[in-house]
């Protein structure tokens, strides 16, 4: 286009001259060369100015300092000021958003988009490649080591007497552990009333029972033995499930919530539990499993994201699908979604209108002046080159037309 232009000048200069070595070479037709010198000249004229006028928005004509050029380089700043608040204020506007958000309607189009199953292997695709990033990145080494150190360290700062203290005082509040202490009674009386348990137990005695054994009685010892301690260990196990304040009972009670006590307050109680948790901790196995236990569940991780039948990839699209489904047939939770984000959006639009206007008014005035004038110039030089051409047809004709009314003036 700028080749356009420029041709069409040297044109009308070529024009020009030869009008100008006509008009005496040729007198006849003086007056015909005469009007076309003047449209030549008043074209030269006109595409002359233009270009000016075309230059001096980007840069100095001719690389002169002249006045009022280089338009573009010199209100960089004010462009981006004016440019951010044209955007924010005619497309980021609190009104037009919240008026556009109710006409797209986004809970019925996002119940859609879900309820396909495309779309929702298409999220599960998505979720589950980030995964894979991530556990990328999980498998370094550094990482694990990073977790371990983590792990332990907190570990390390946890109270171990005092959790347990409250951990029991919570579980033995109301009585609770009595419950607790009925089920198990329950299950041991009933174990020990199998007549195939007590013959074993009767084996196993009469096994270990070695003088009663020397006489030949070790079985028979044996067998009446434990059914004695079986039958006595029964009743006492029946009293105590029959009769809620049985003296066993009480002496359970007692002994919970002296532990309860003794875990949260006892220095001595405490310092075994701190002591046993340092043991532990400094044990080498448990930094060992730790680590084992990452590495066992990220490689699980992987195995099952990189699969293409993973169980974490159906079973997220299923369940997207299968949330999409149930909105769409939801009206009501349709609508209330709906109601949640025309009532953030207001606060949502005013709180990043601002970054948005700021972000743009800085980044064209970090922008090199000459980078930003070409990209200008790039994106709208076709119309301002024909603003070019125009000047030289509109000022040849207007030069012509001067020219005529000069003559017939003169005439």
């Amino acid at each position: 286009m700028k080749a356009l232009a420029t041709g069409l000048l040297v044109v009308a200069a070529a024009l020009y001259g030869l009008a100008m070595v006509m008009q005496q070479r040729a007198p006849a037709w003086a007056g015909v060369w005469a009007a076309v010198a003047a449209f030549a000249e008043a074209a030269m004229i006109g595409a002359m100015a233009d270009w000016f006028a075309v230059v001096a928005l980007f840069r100095h004509p001719l690389g002169l300092p002249i006045p009022h050029t280089a338009i573009v380089p010199r209100n960089q700043a004010r462009i981006g000021e004016n440019l951010a608040a044209f955007i924010c204020d005619h497309f980021l506007g609190t009104a037009q958003v919240v008026e556009r958000l109710r006409a797209f309607d986004p809970a019925r189009r996002l119940a859609q988009w879900m309820a396909d199953p495309a779309h929702a292997r298409q999220a599960s695709e998505l979720v589950t490649g980030a995964g894979r990033h991530v556990l990328t990145a999980l498998e370094d080494p550094r990482v694990a080591a990073f977790v371990r150190e983590a792990v332990l360290r907190r570990m390390a700062g946890i109270d171990i007497a005092t959790w347990a203290g409250r951990l029991l005082a919570v579980l033995t509040e109301g009585r609770r552990h009595q419950a607790l202490l009925d089920e198990v009674l329950q299950r041991v009386a009933a174990r020990l009333e199998d007549e195939a348990l007590q013959a074993e137990i009767a084996e196993r005695i009469a096994a270990e029972v070695q003088v009663l054994r020397m006489v030949g009685l070790d079985l028979v010892a044996g067998r009446m033995g434990t059914r004695k301690l079986v039958a006595g260990l029964g009743r006492l196990i029946a009293e105590m499930g029959e009769d809620p304040a049985h003296p066993l009972r009480a002496r359970f009670d007692g002994f919970v919530a002296r532990l309860v006590d003794d875990l949260q307050h006892d220095p001595a109680m405490r310092l075994k539990a701190e002591t046993l948790r340092a043991d532990v901790l400094a044990h080498p196995a448990l930094a060992d499993y730790v680590q084992q236990l990452w590495q066992q569940a990220v490689e699980a991780l992987r195995r099952d994201l990189h699969a293409d039948d993973g169980v974490i990839r159906t079973k997220l699209a299923d369940a997207v699908q299968a949330l999409g489904e149930r909105l769409a047939a939801d009206s009501a939770m349709q609508d209330w979604l709906n109601g949640q984000w025309l009532q953030a959006a207001p606060g949502l639009v005013a709180r990043w209108r601002e970054d948005i206007r700021r972000h743009i008014t800085e980044r064209v005035a970090r922008w090199p002046a000459d980078e930003l004038s070409r990209e200008l110039e790039l994106h709208i030089g076709p119309d301002l080159q024909y603003v070019r051409l125009n000047g030289t047809l509109v000022g040849g004709l207007i030069g012509l037309l001067i020219h005529a009314v000069t003559h017939a003036l003169m005439s």
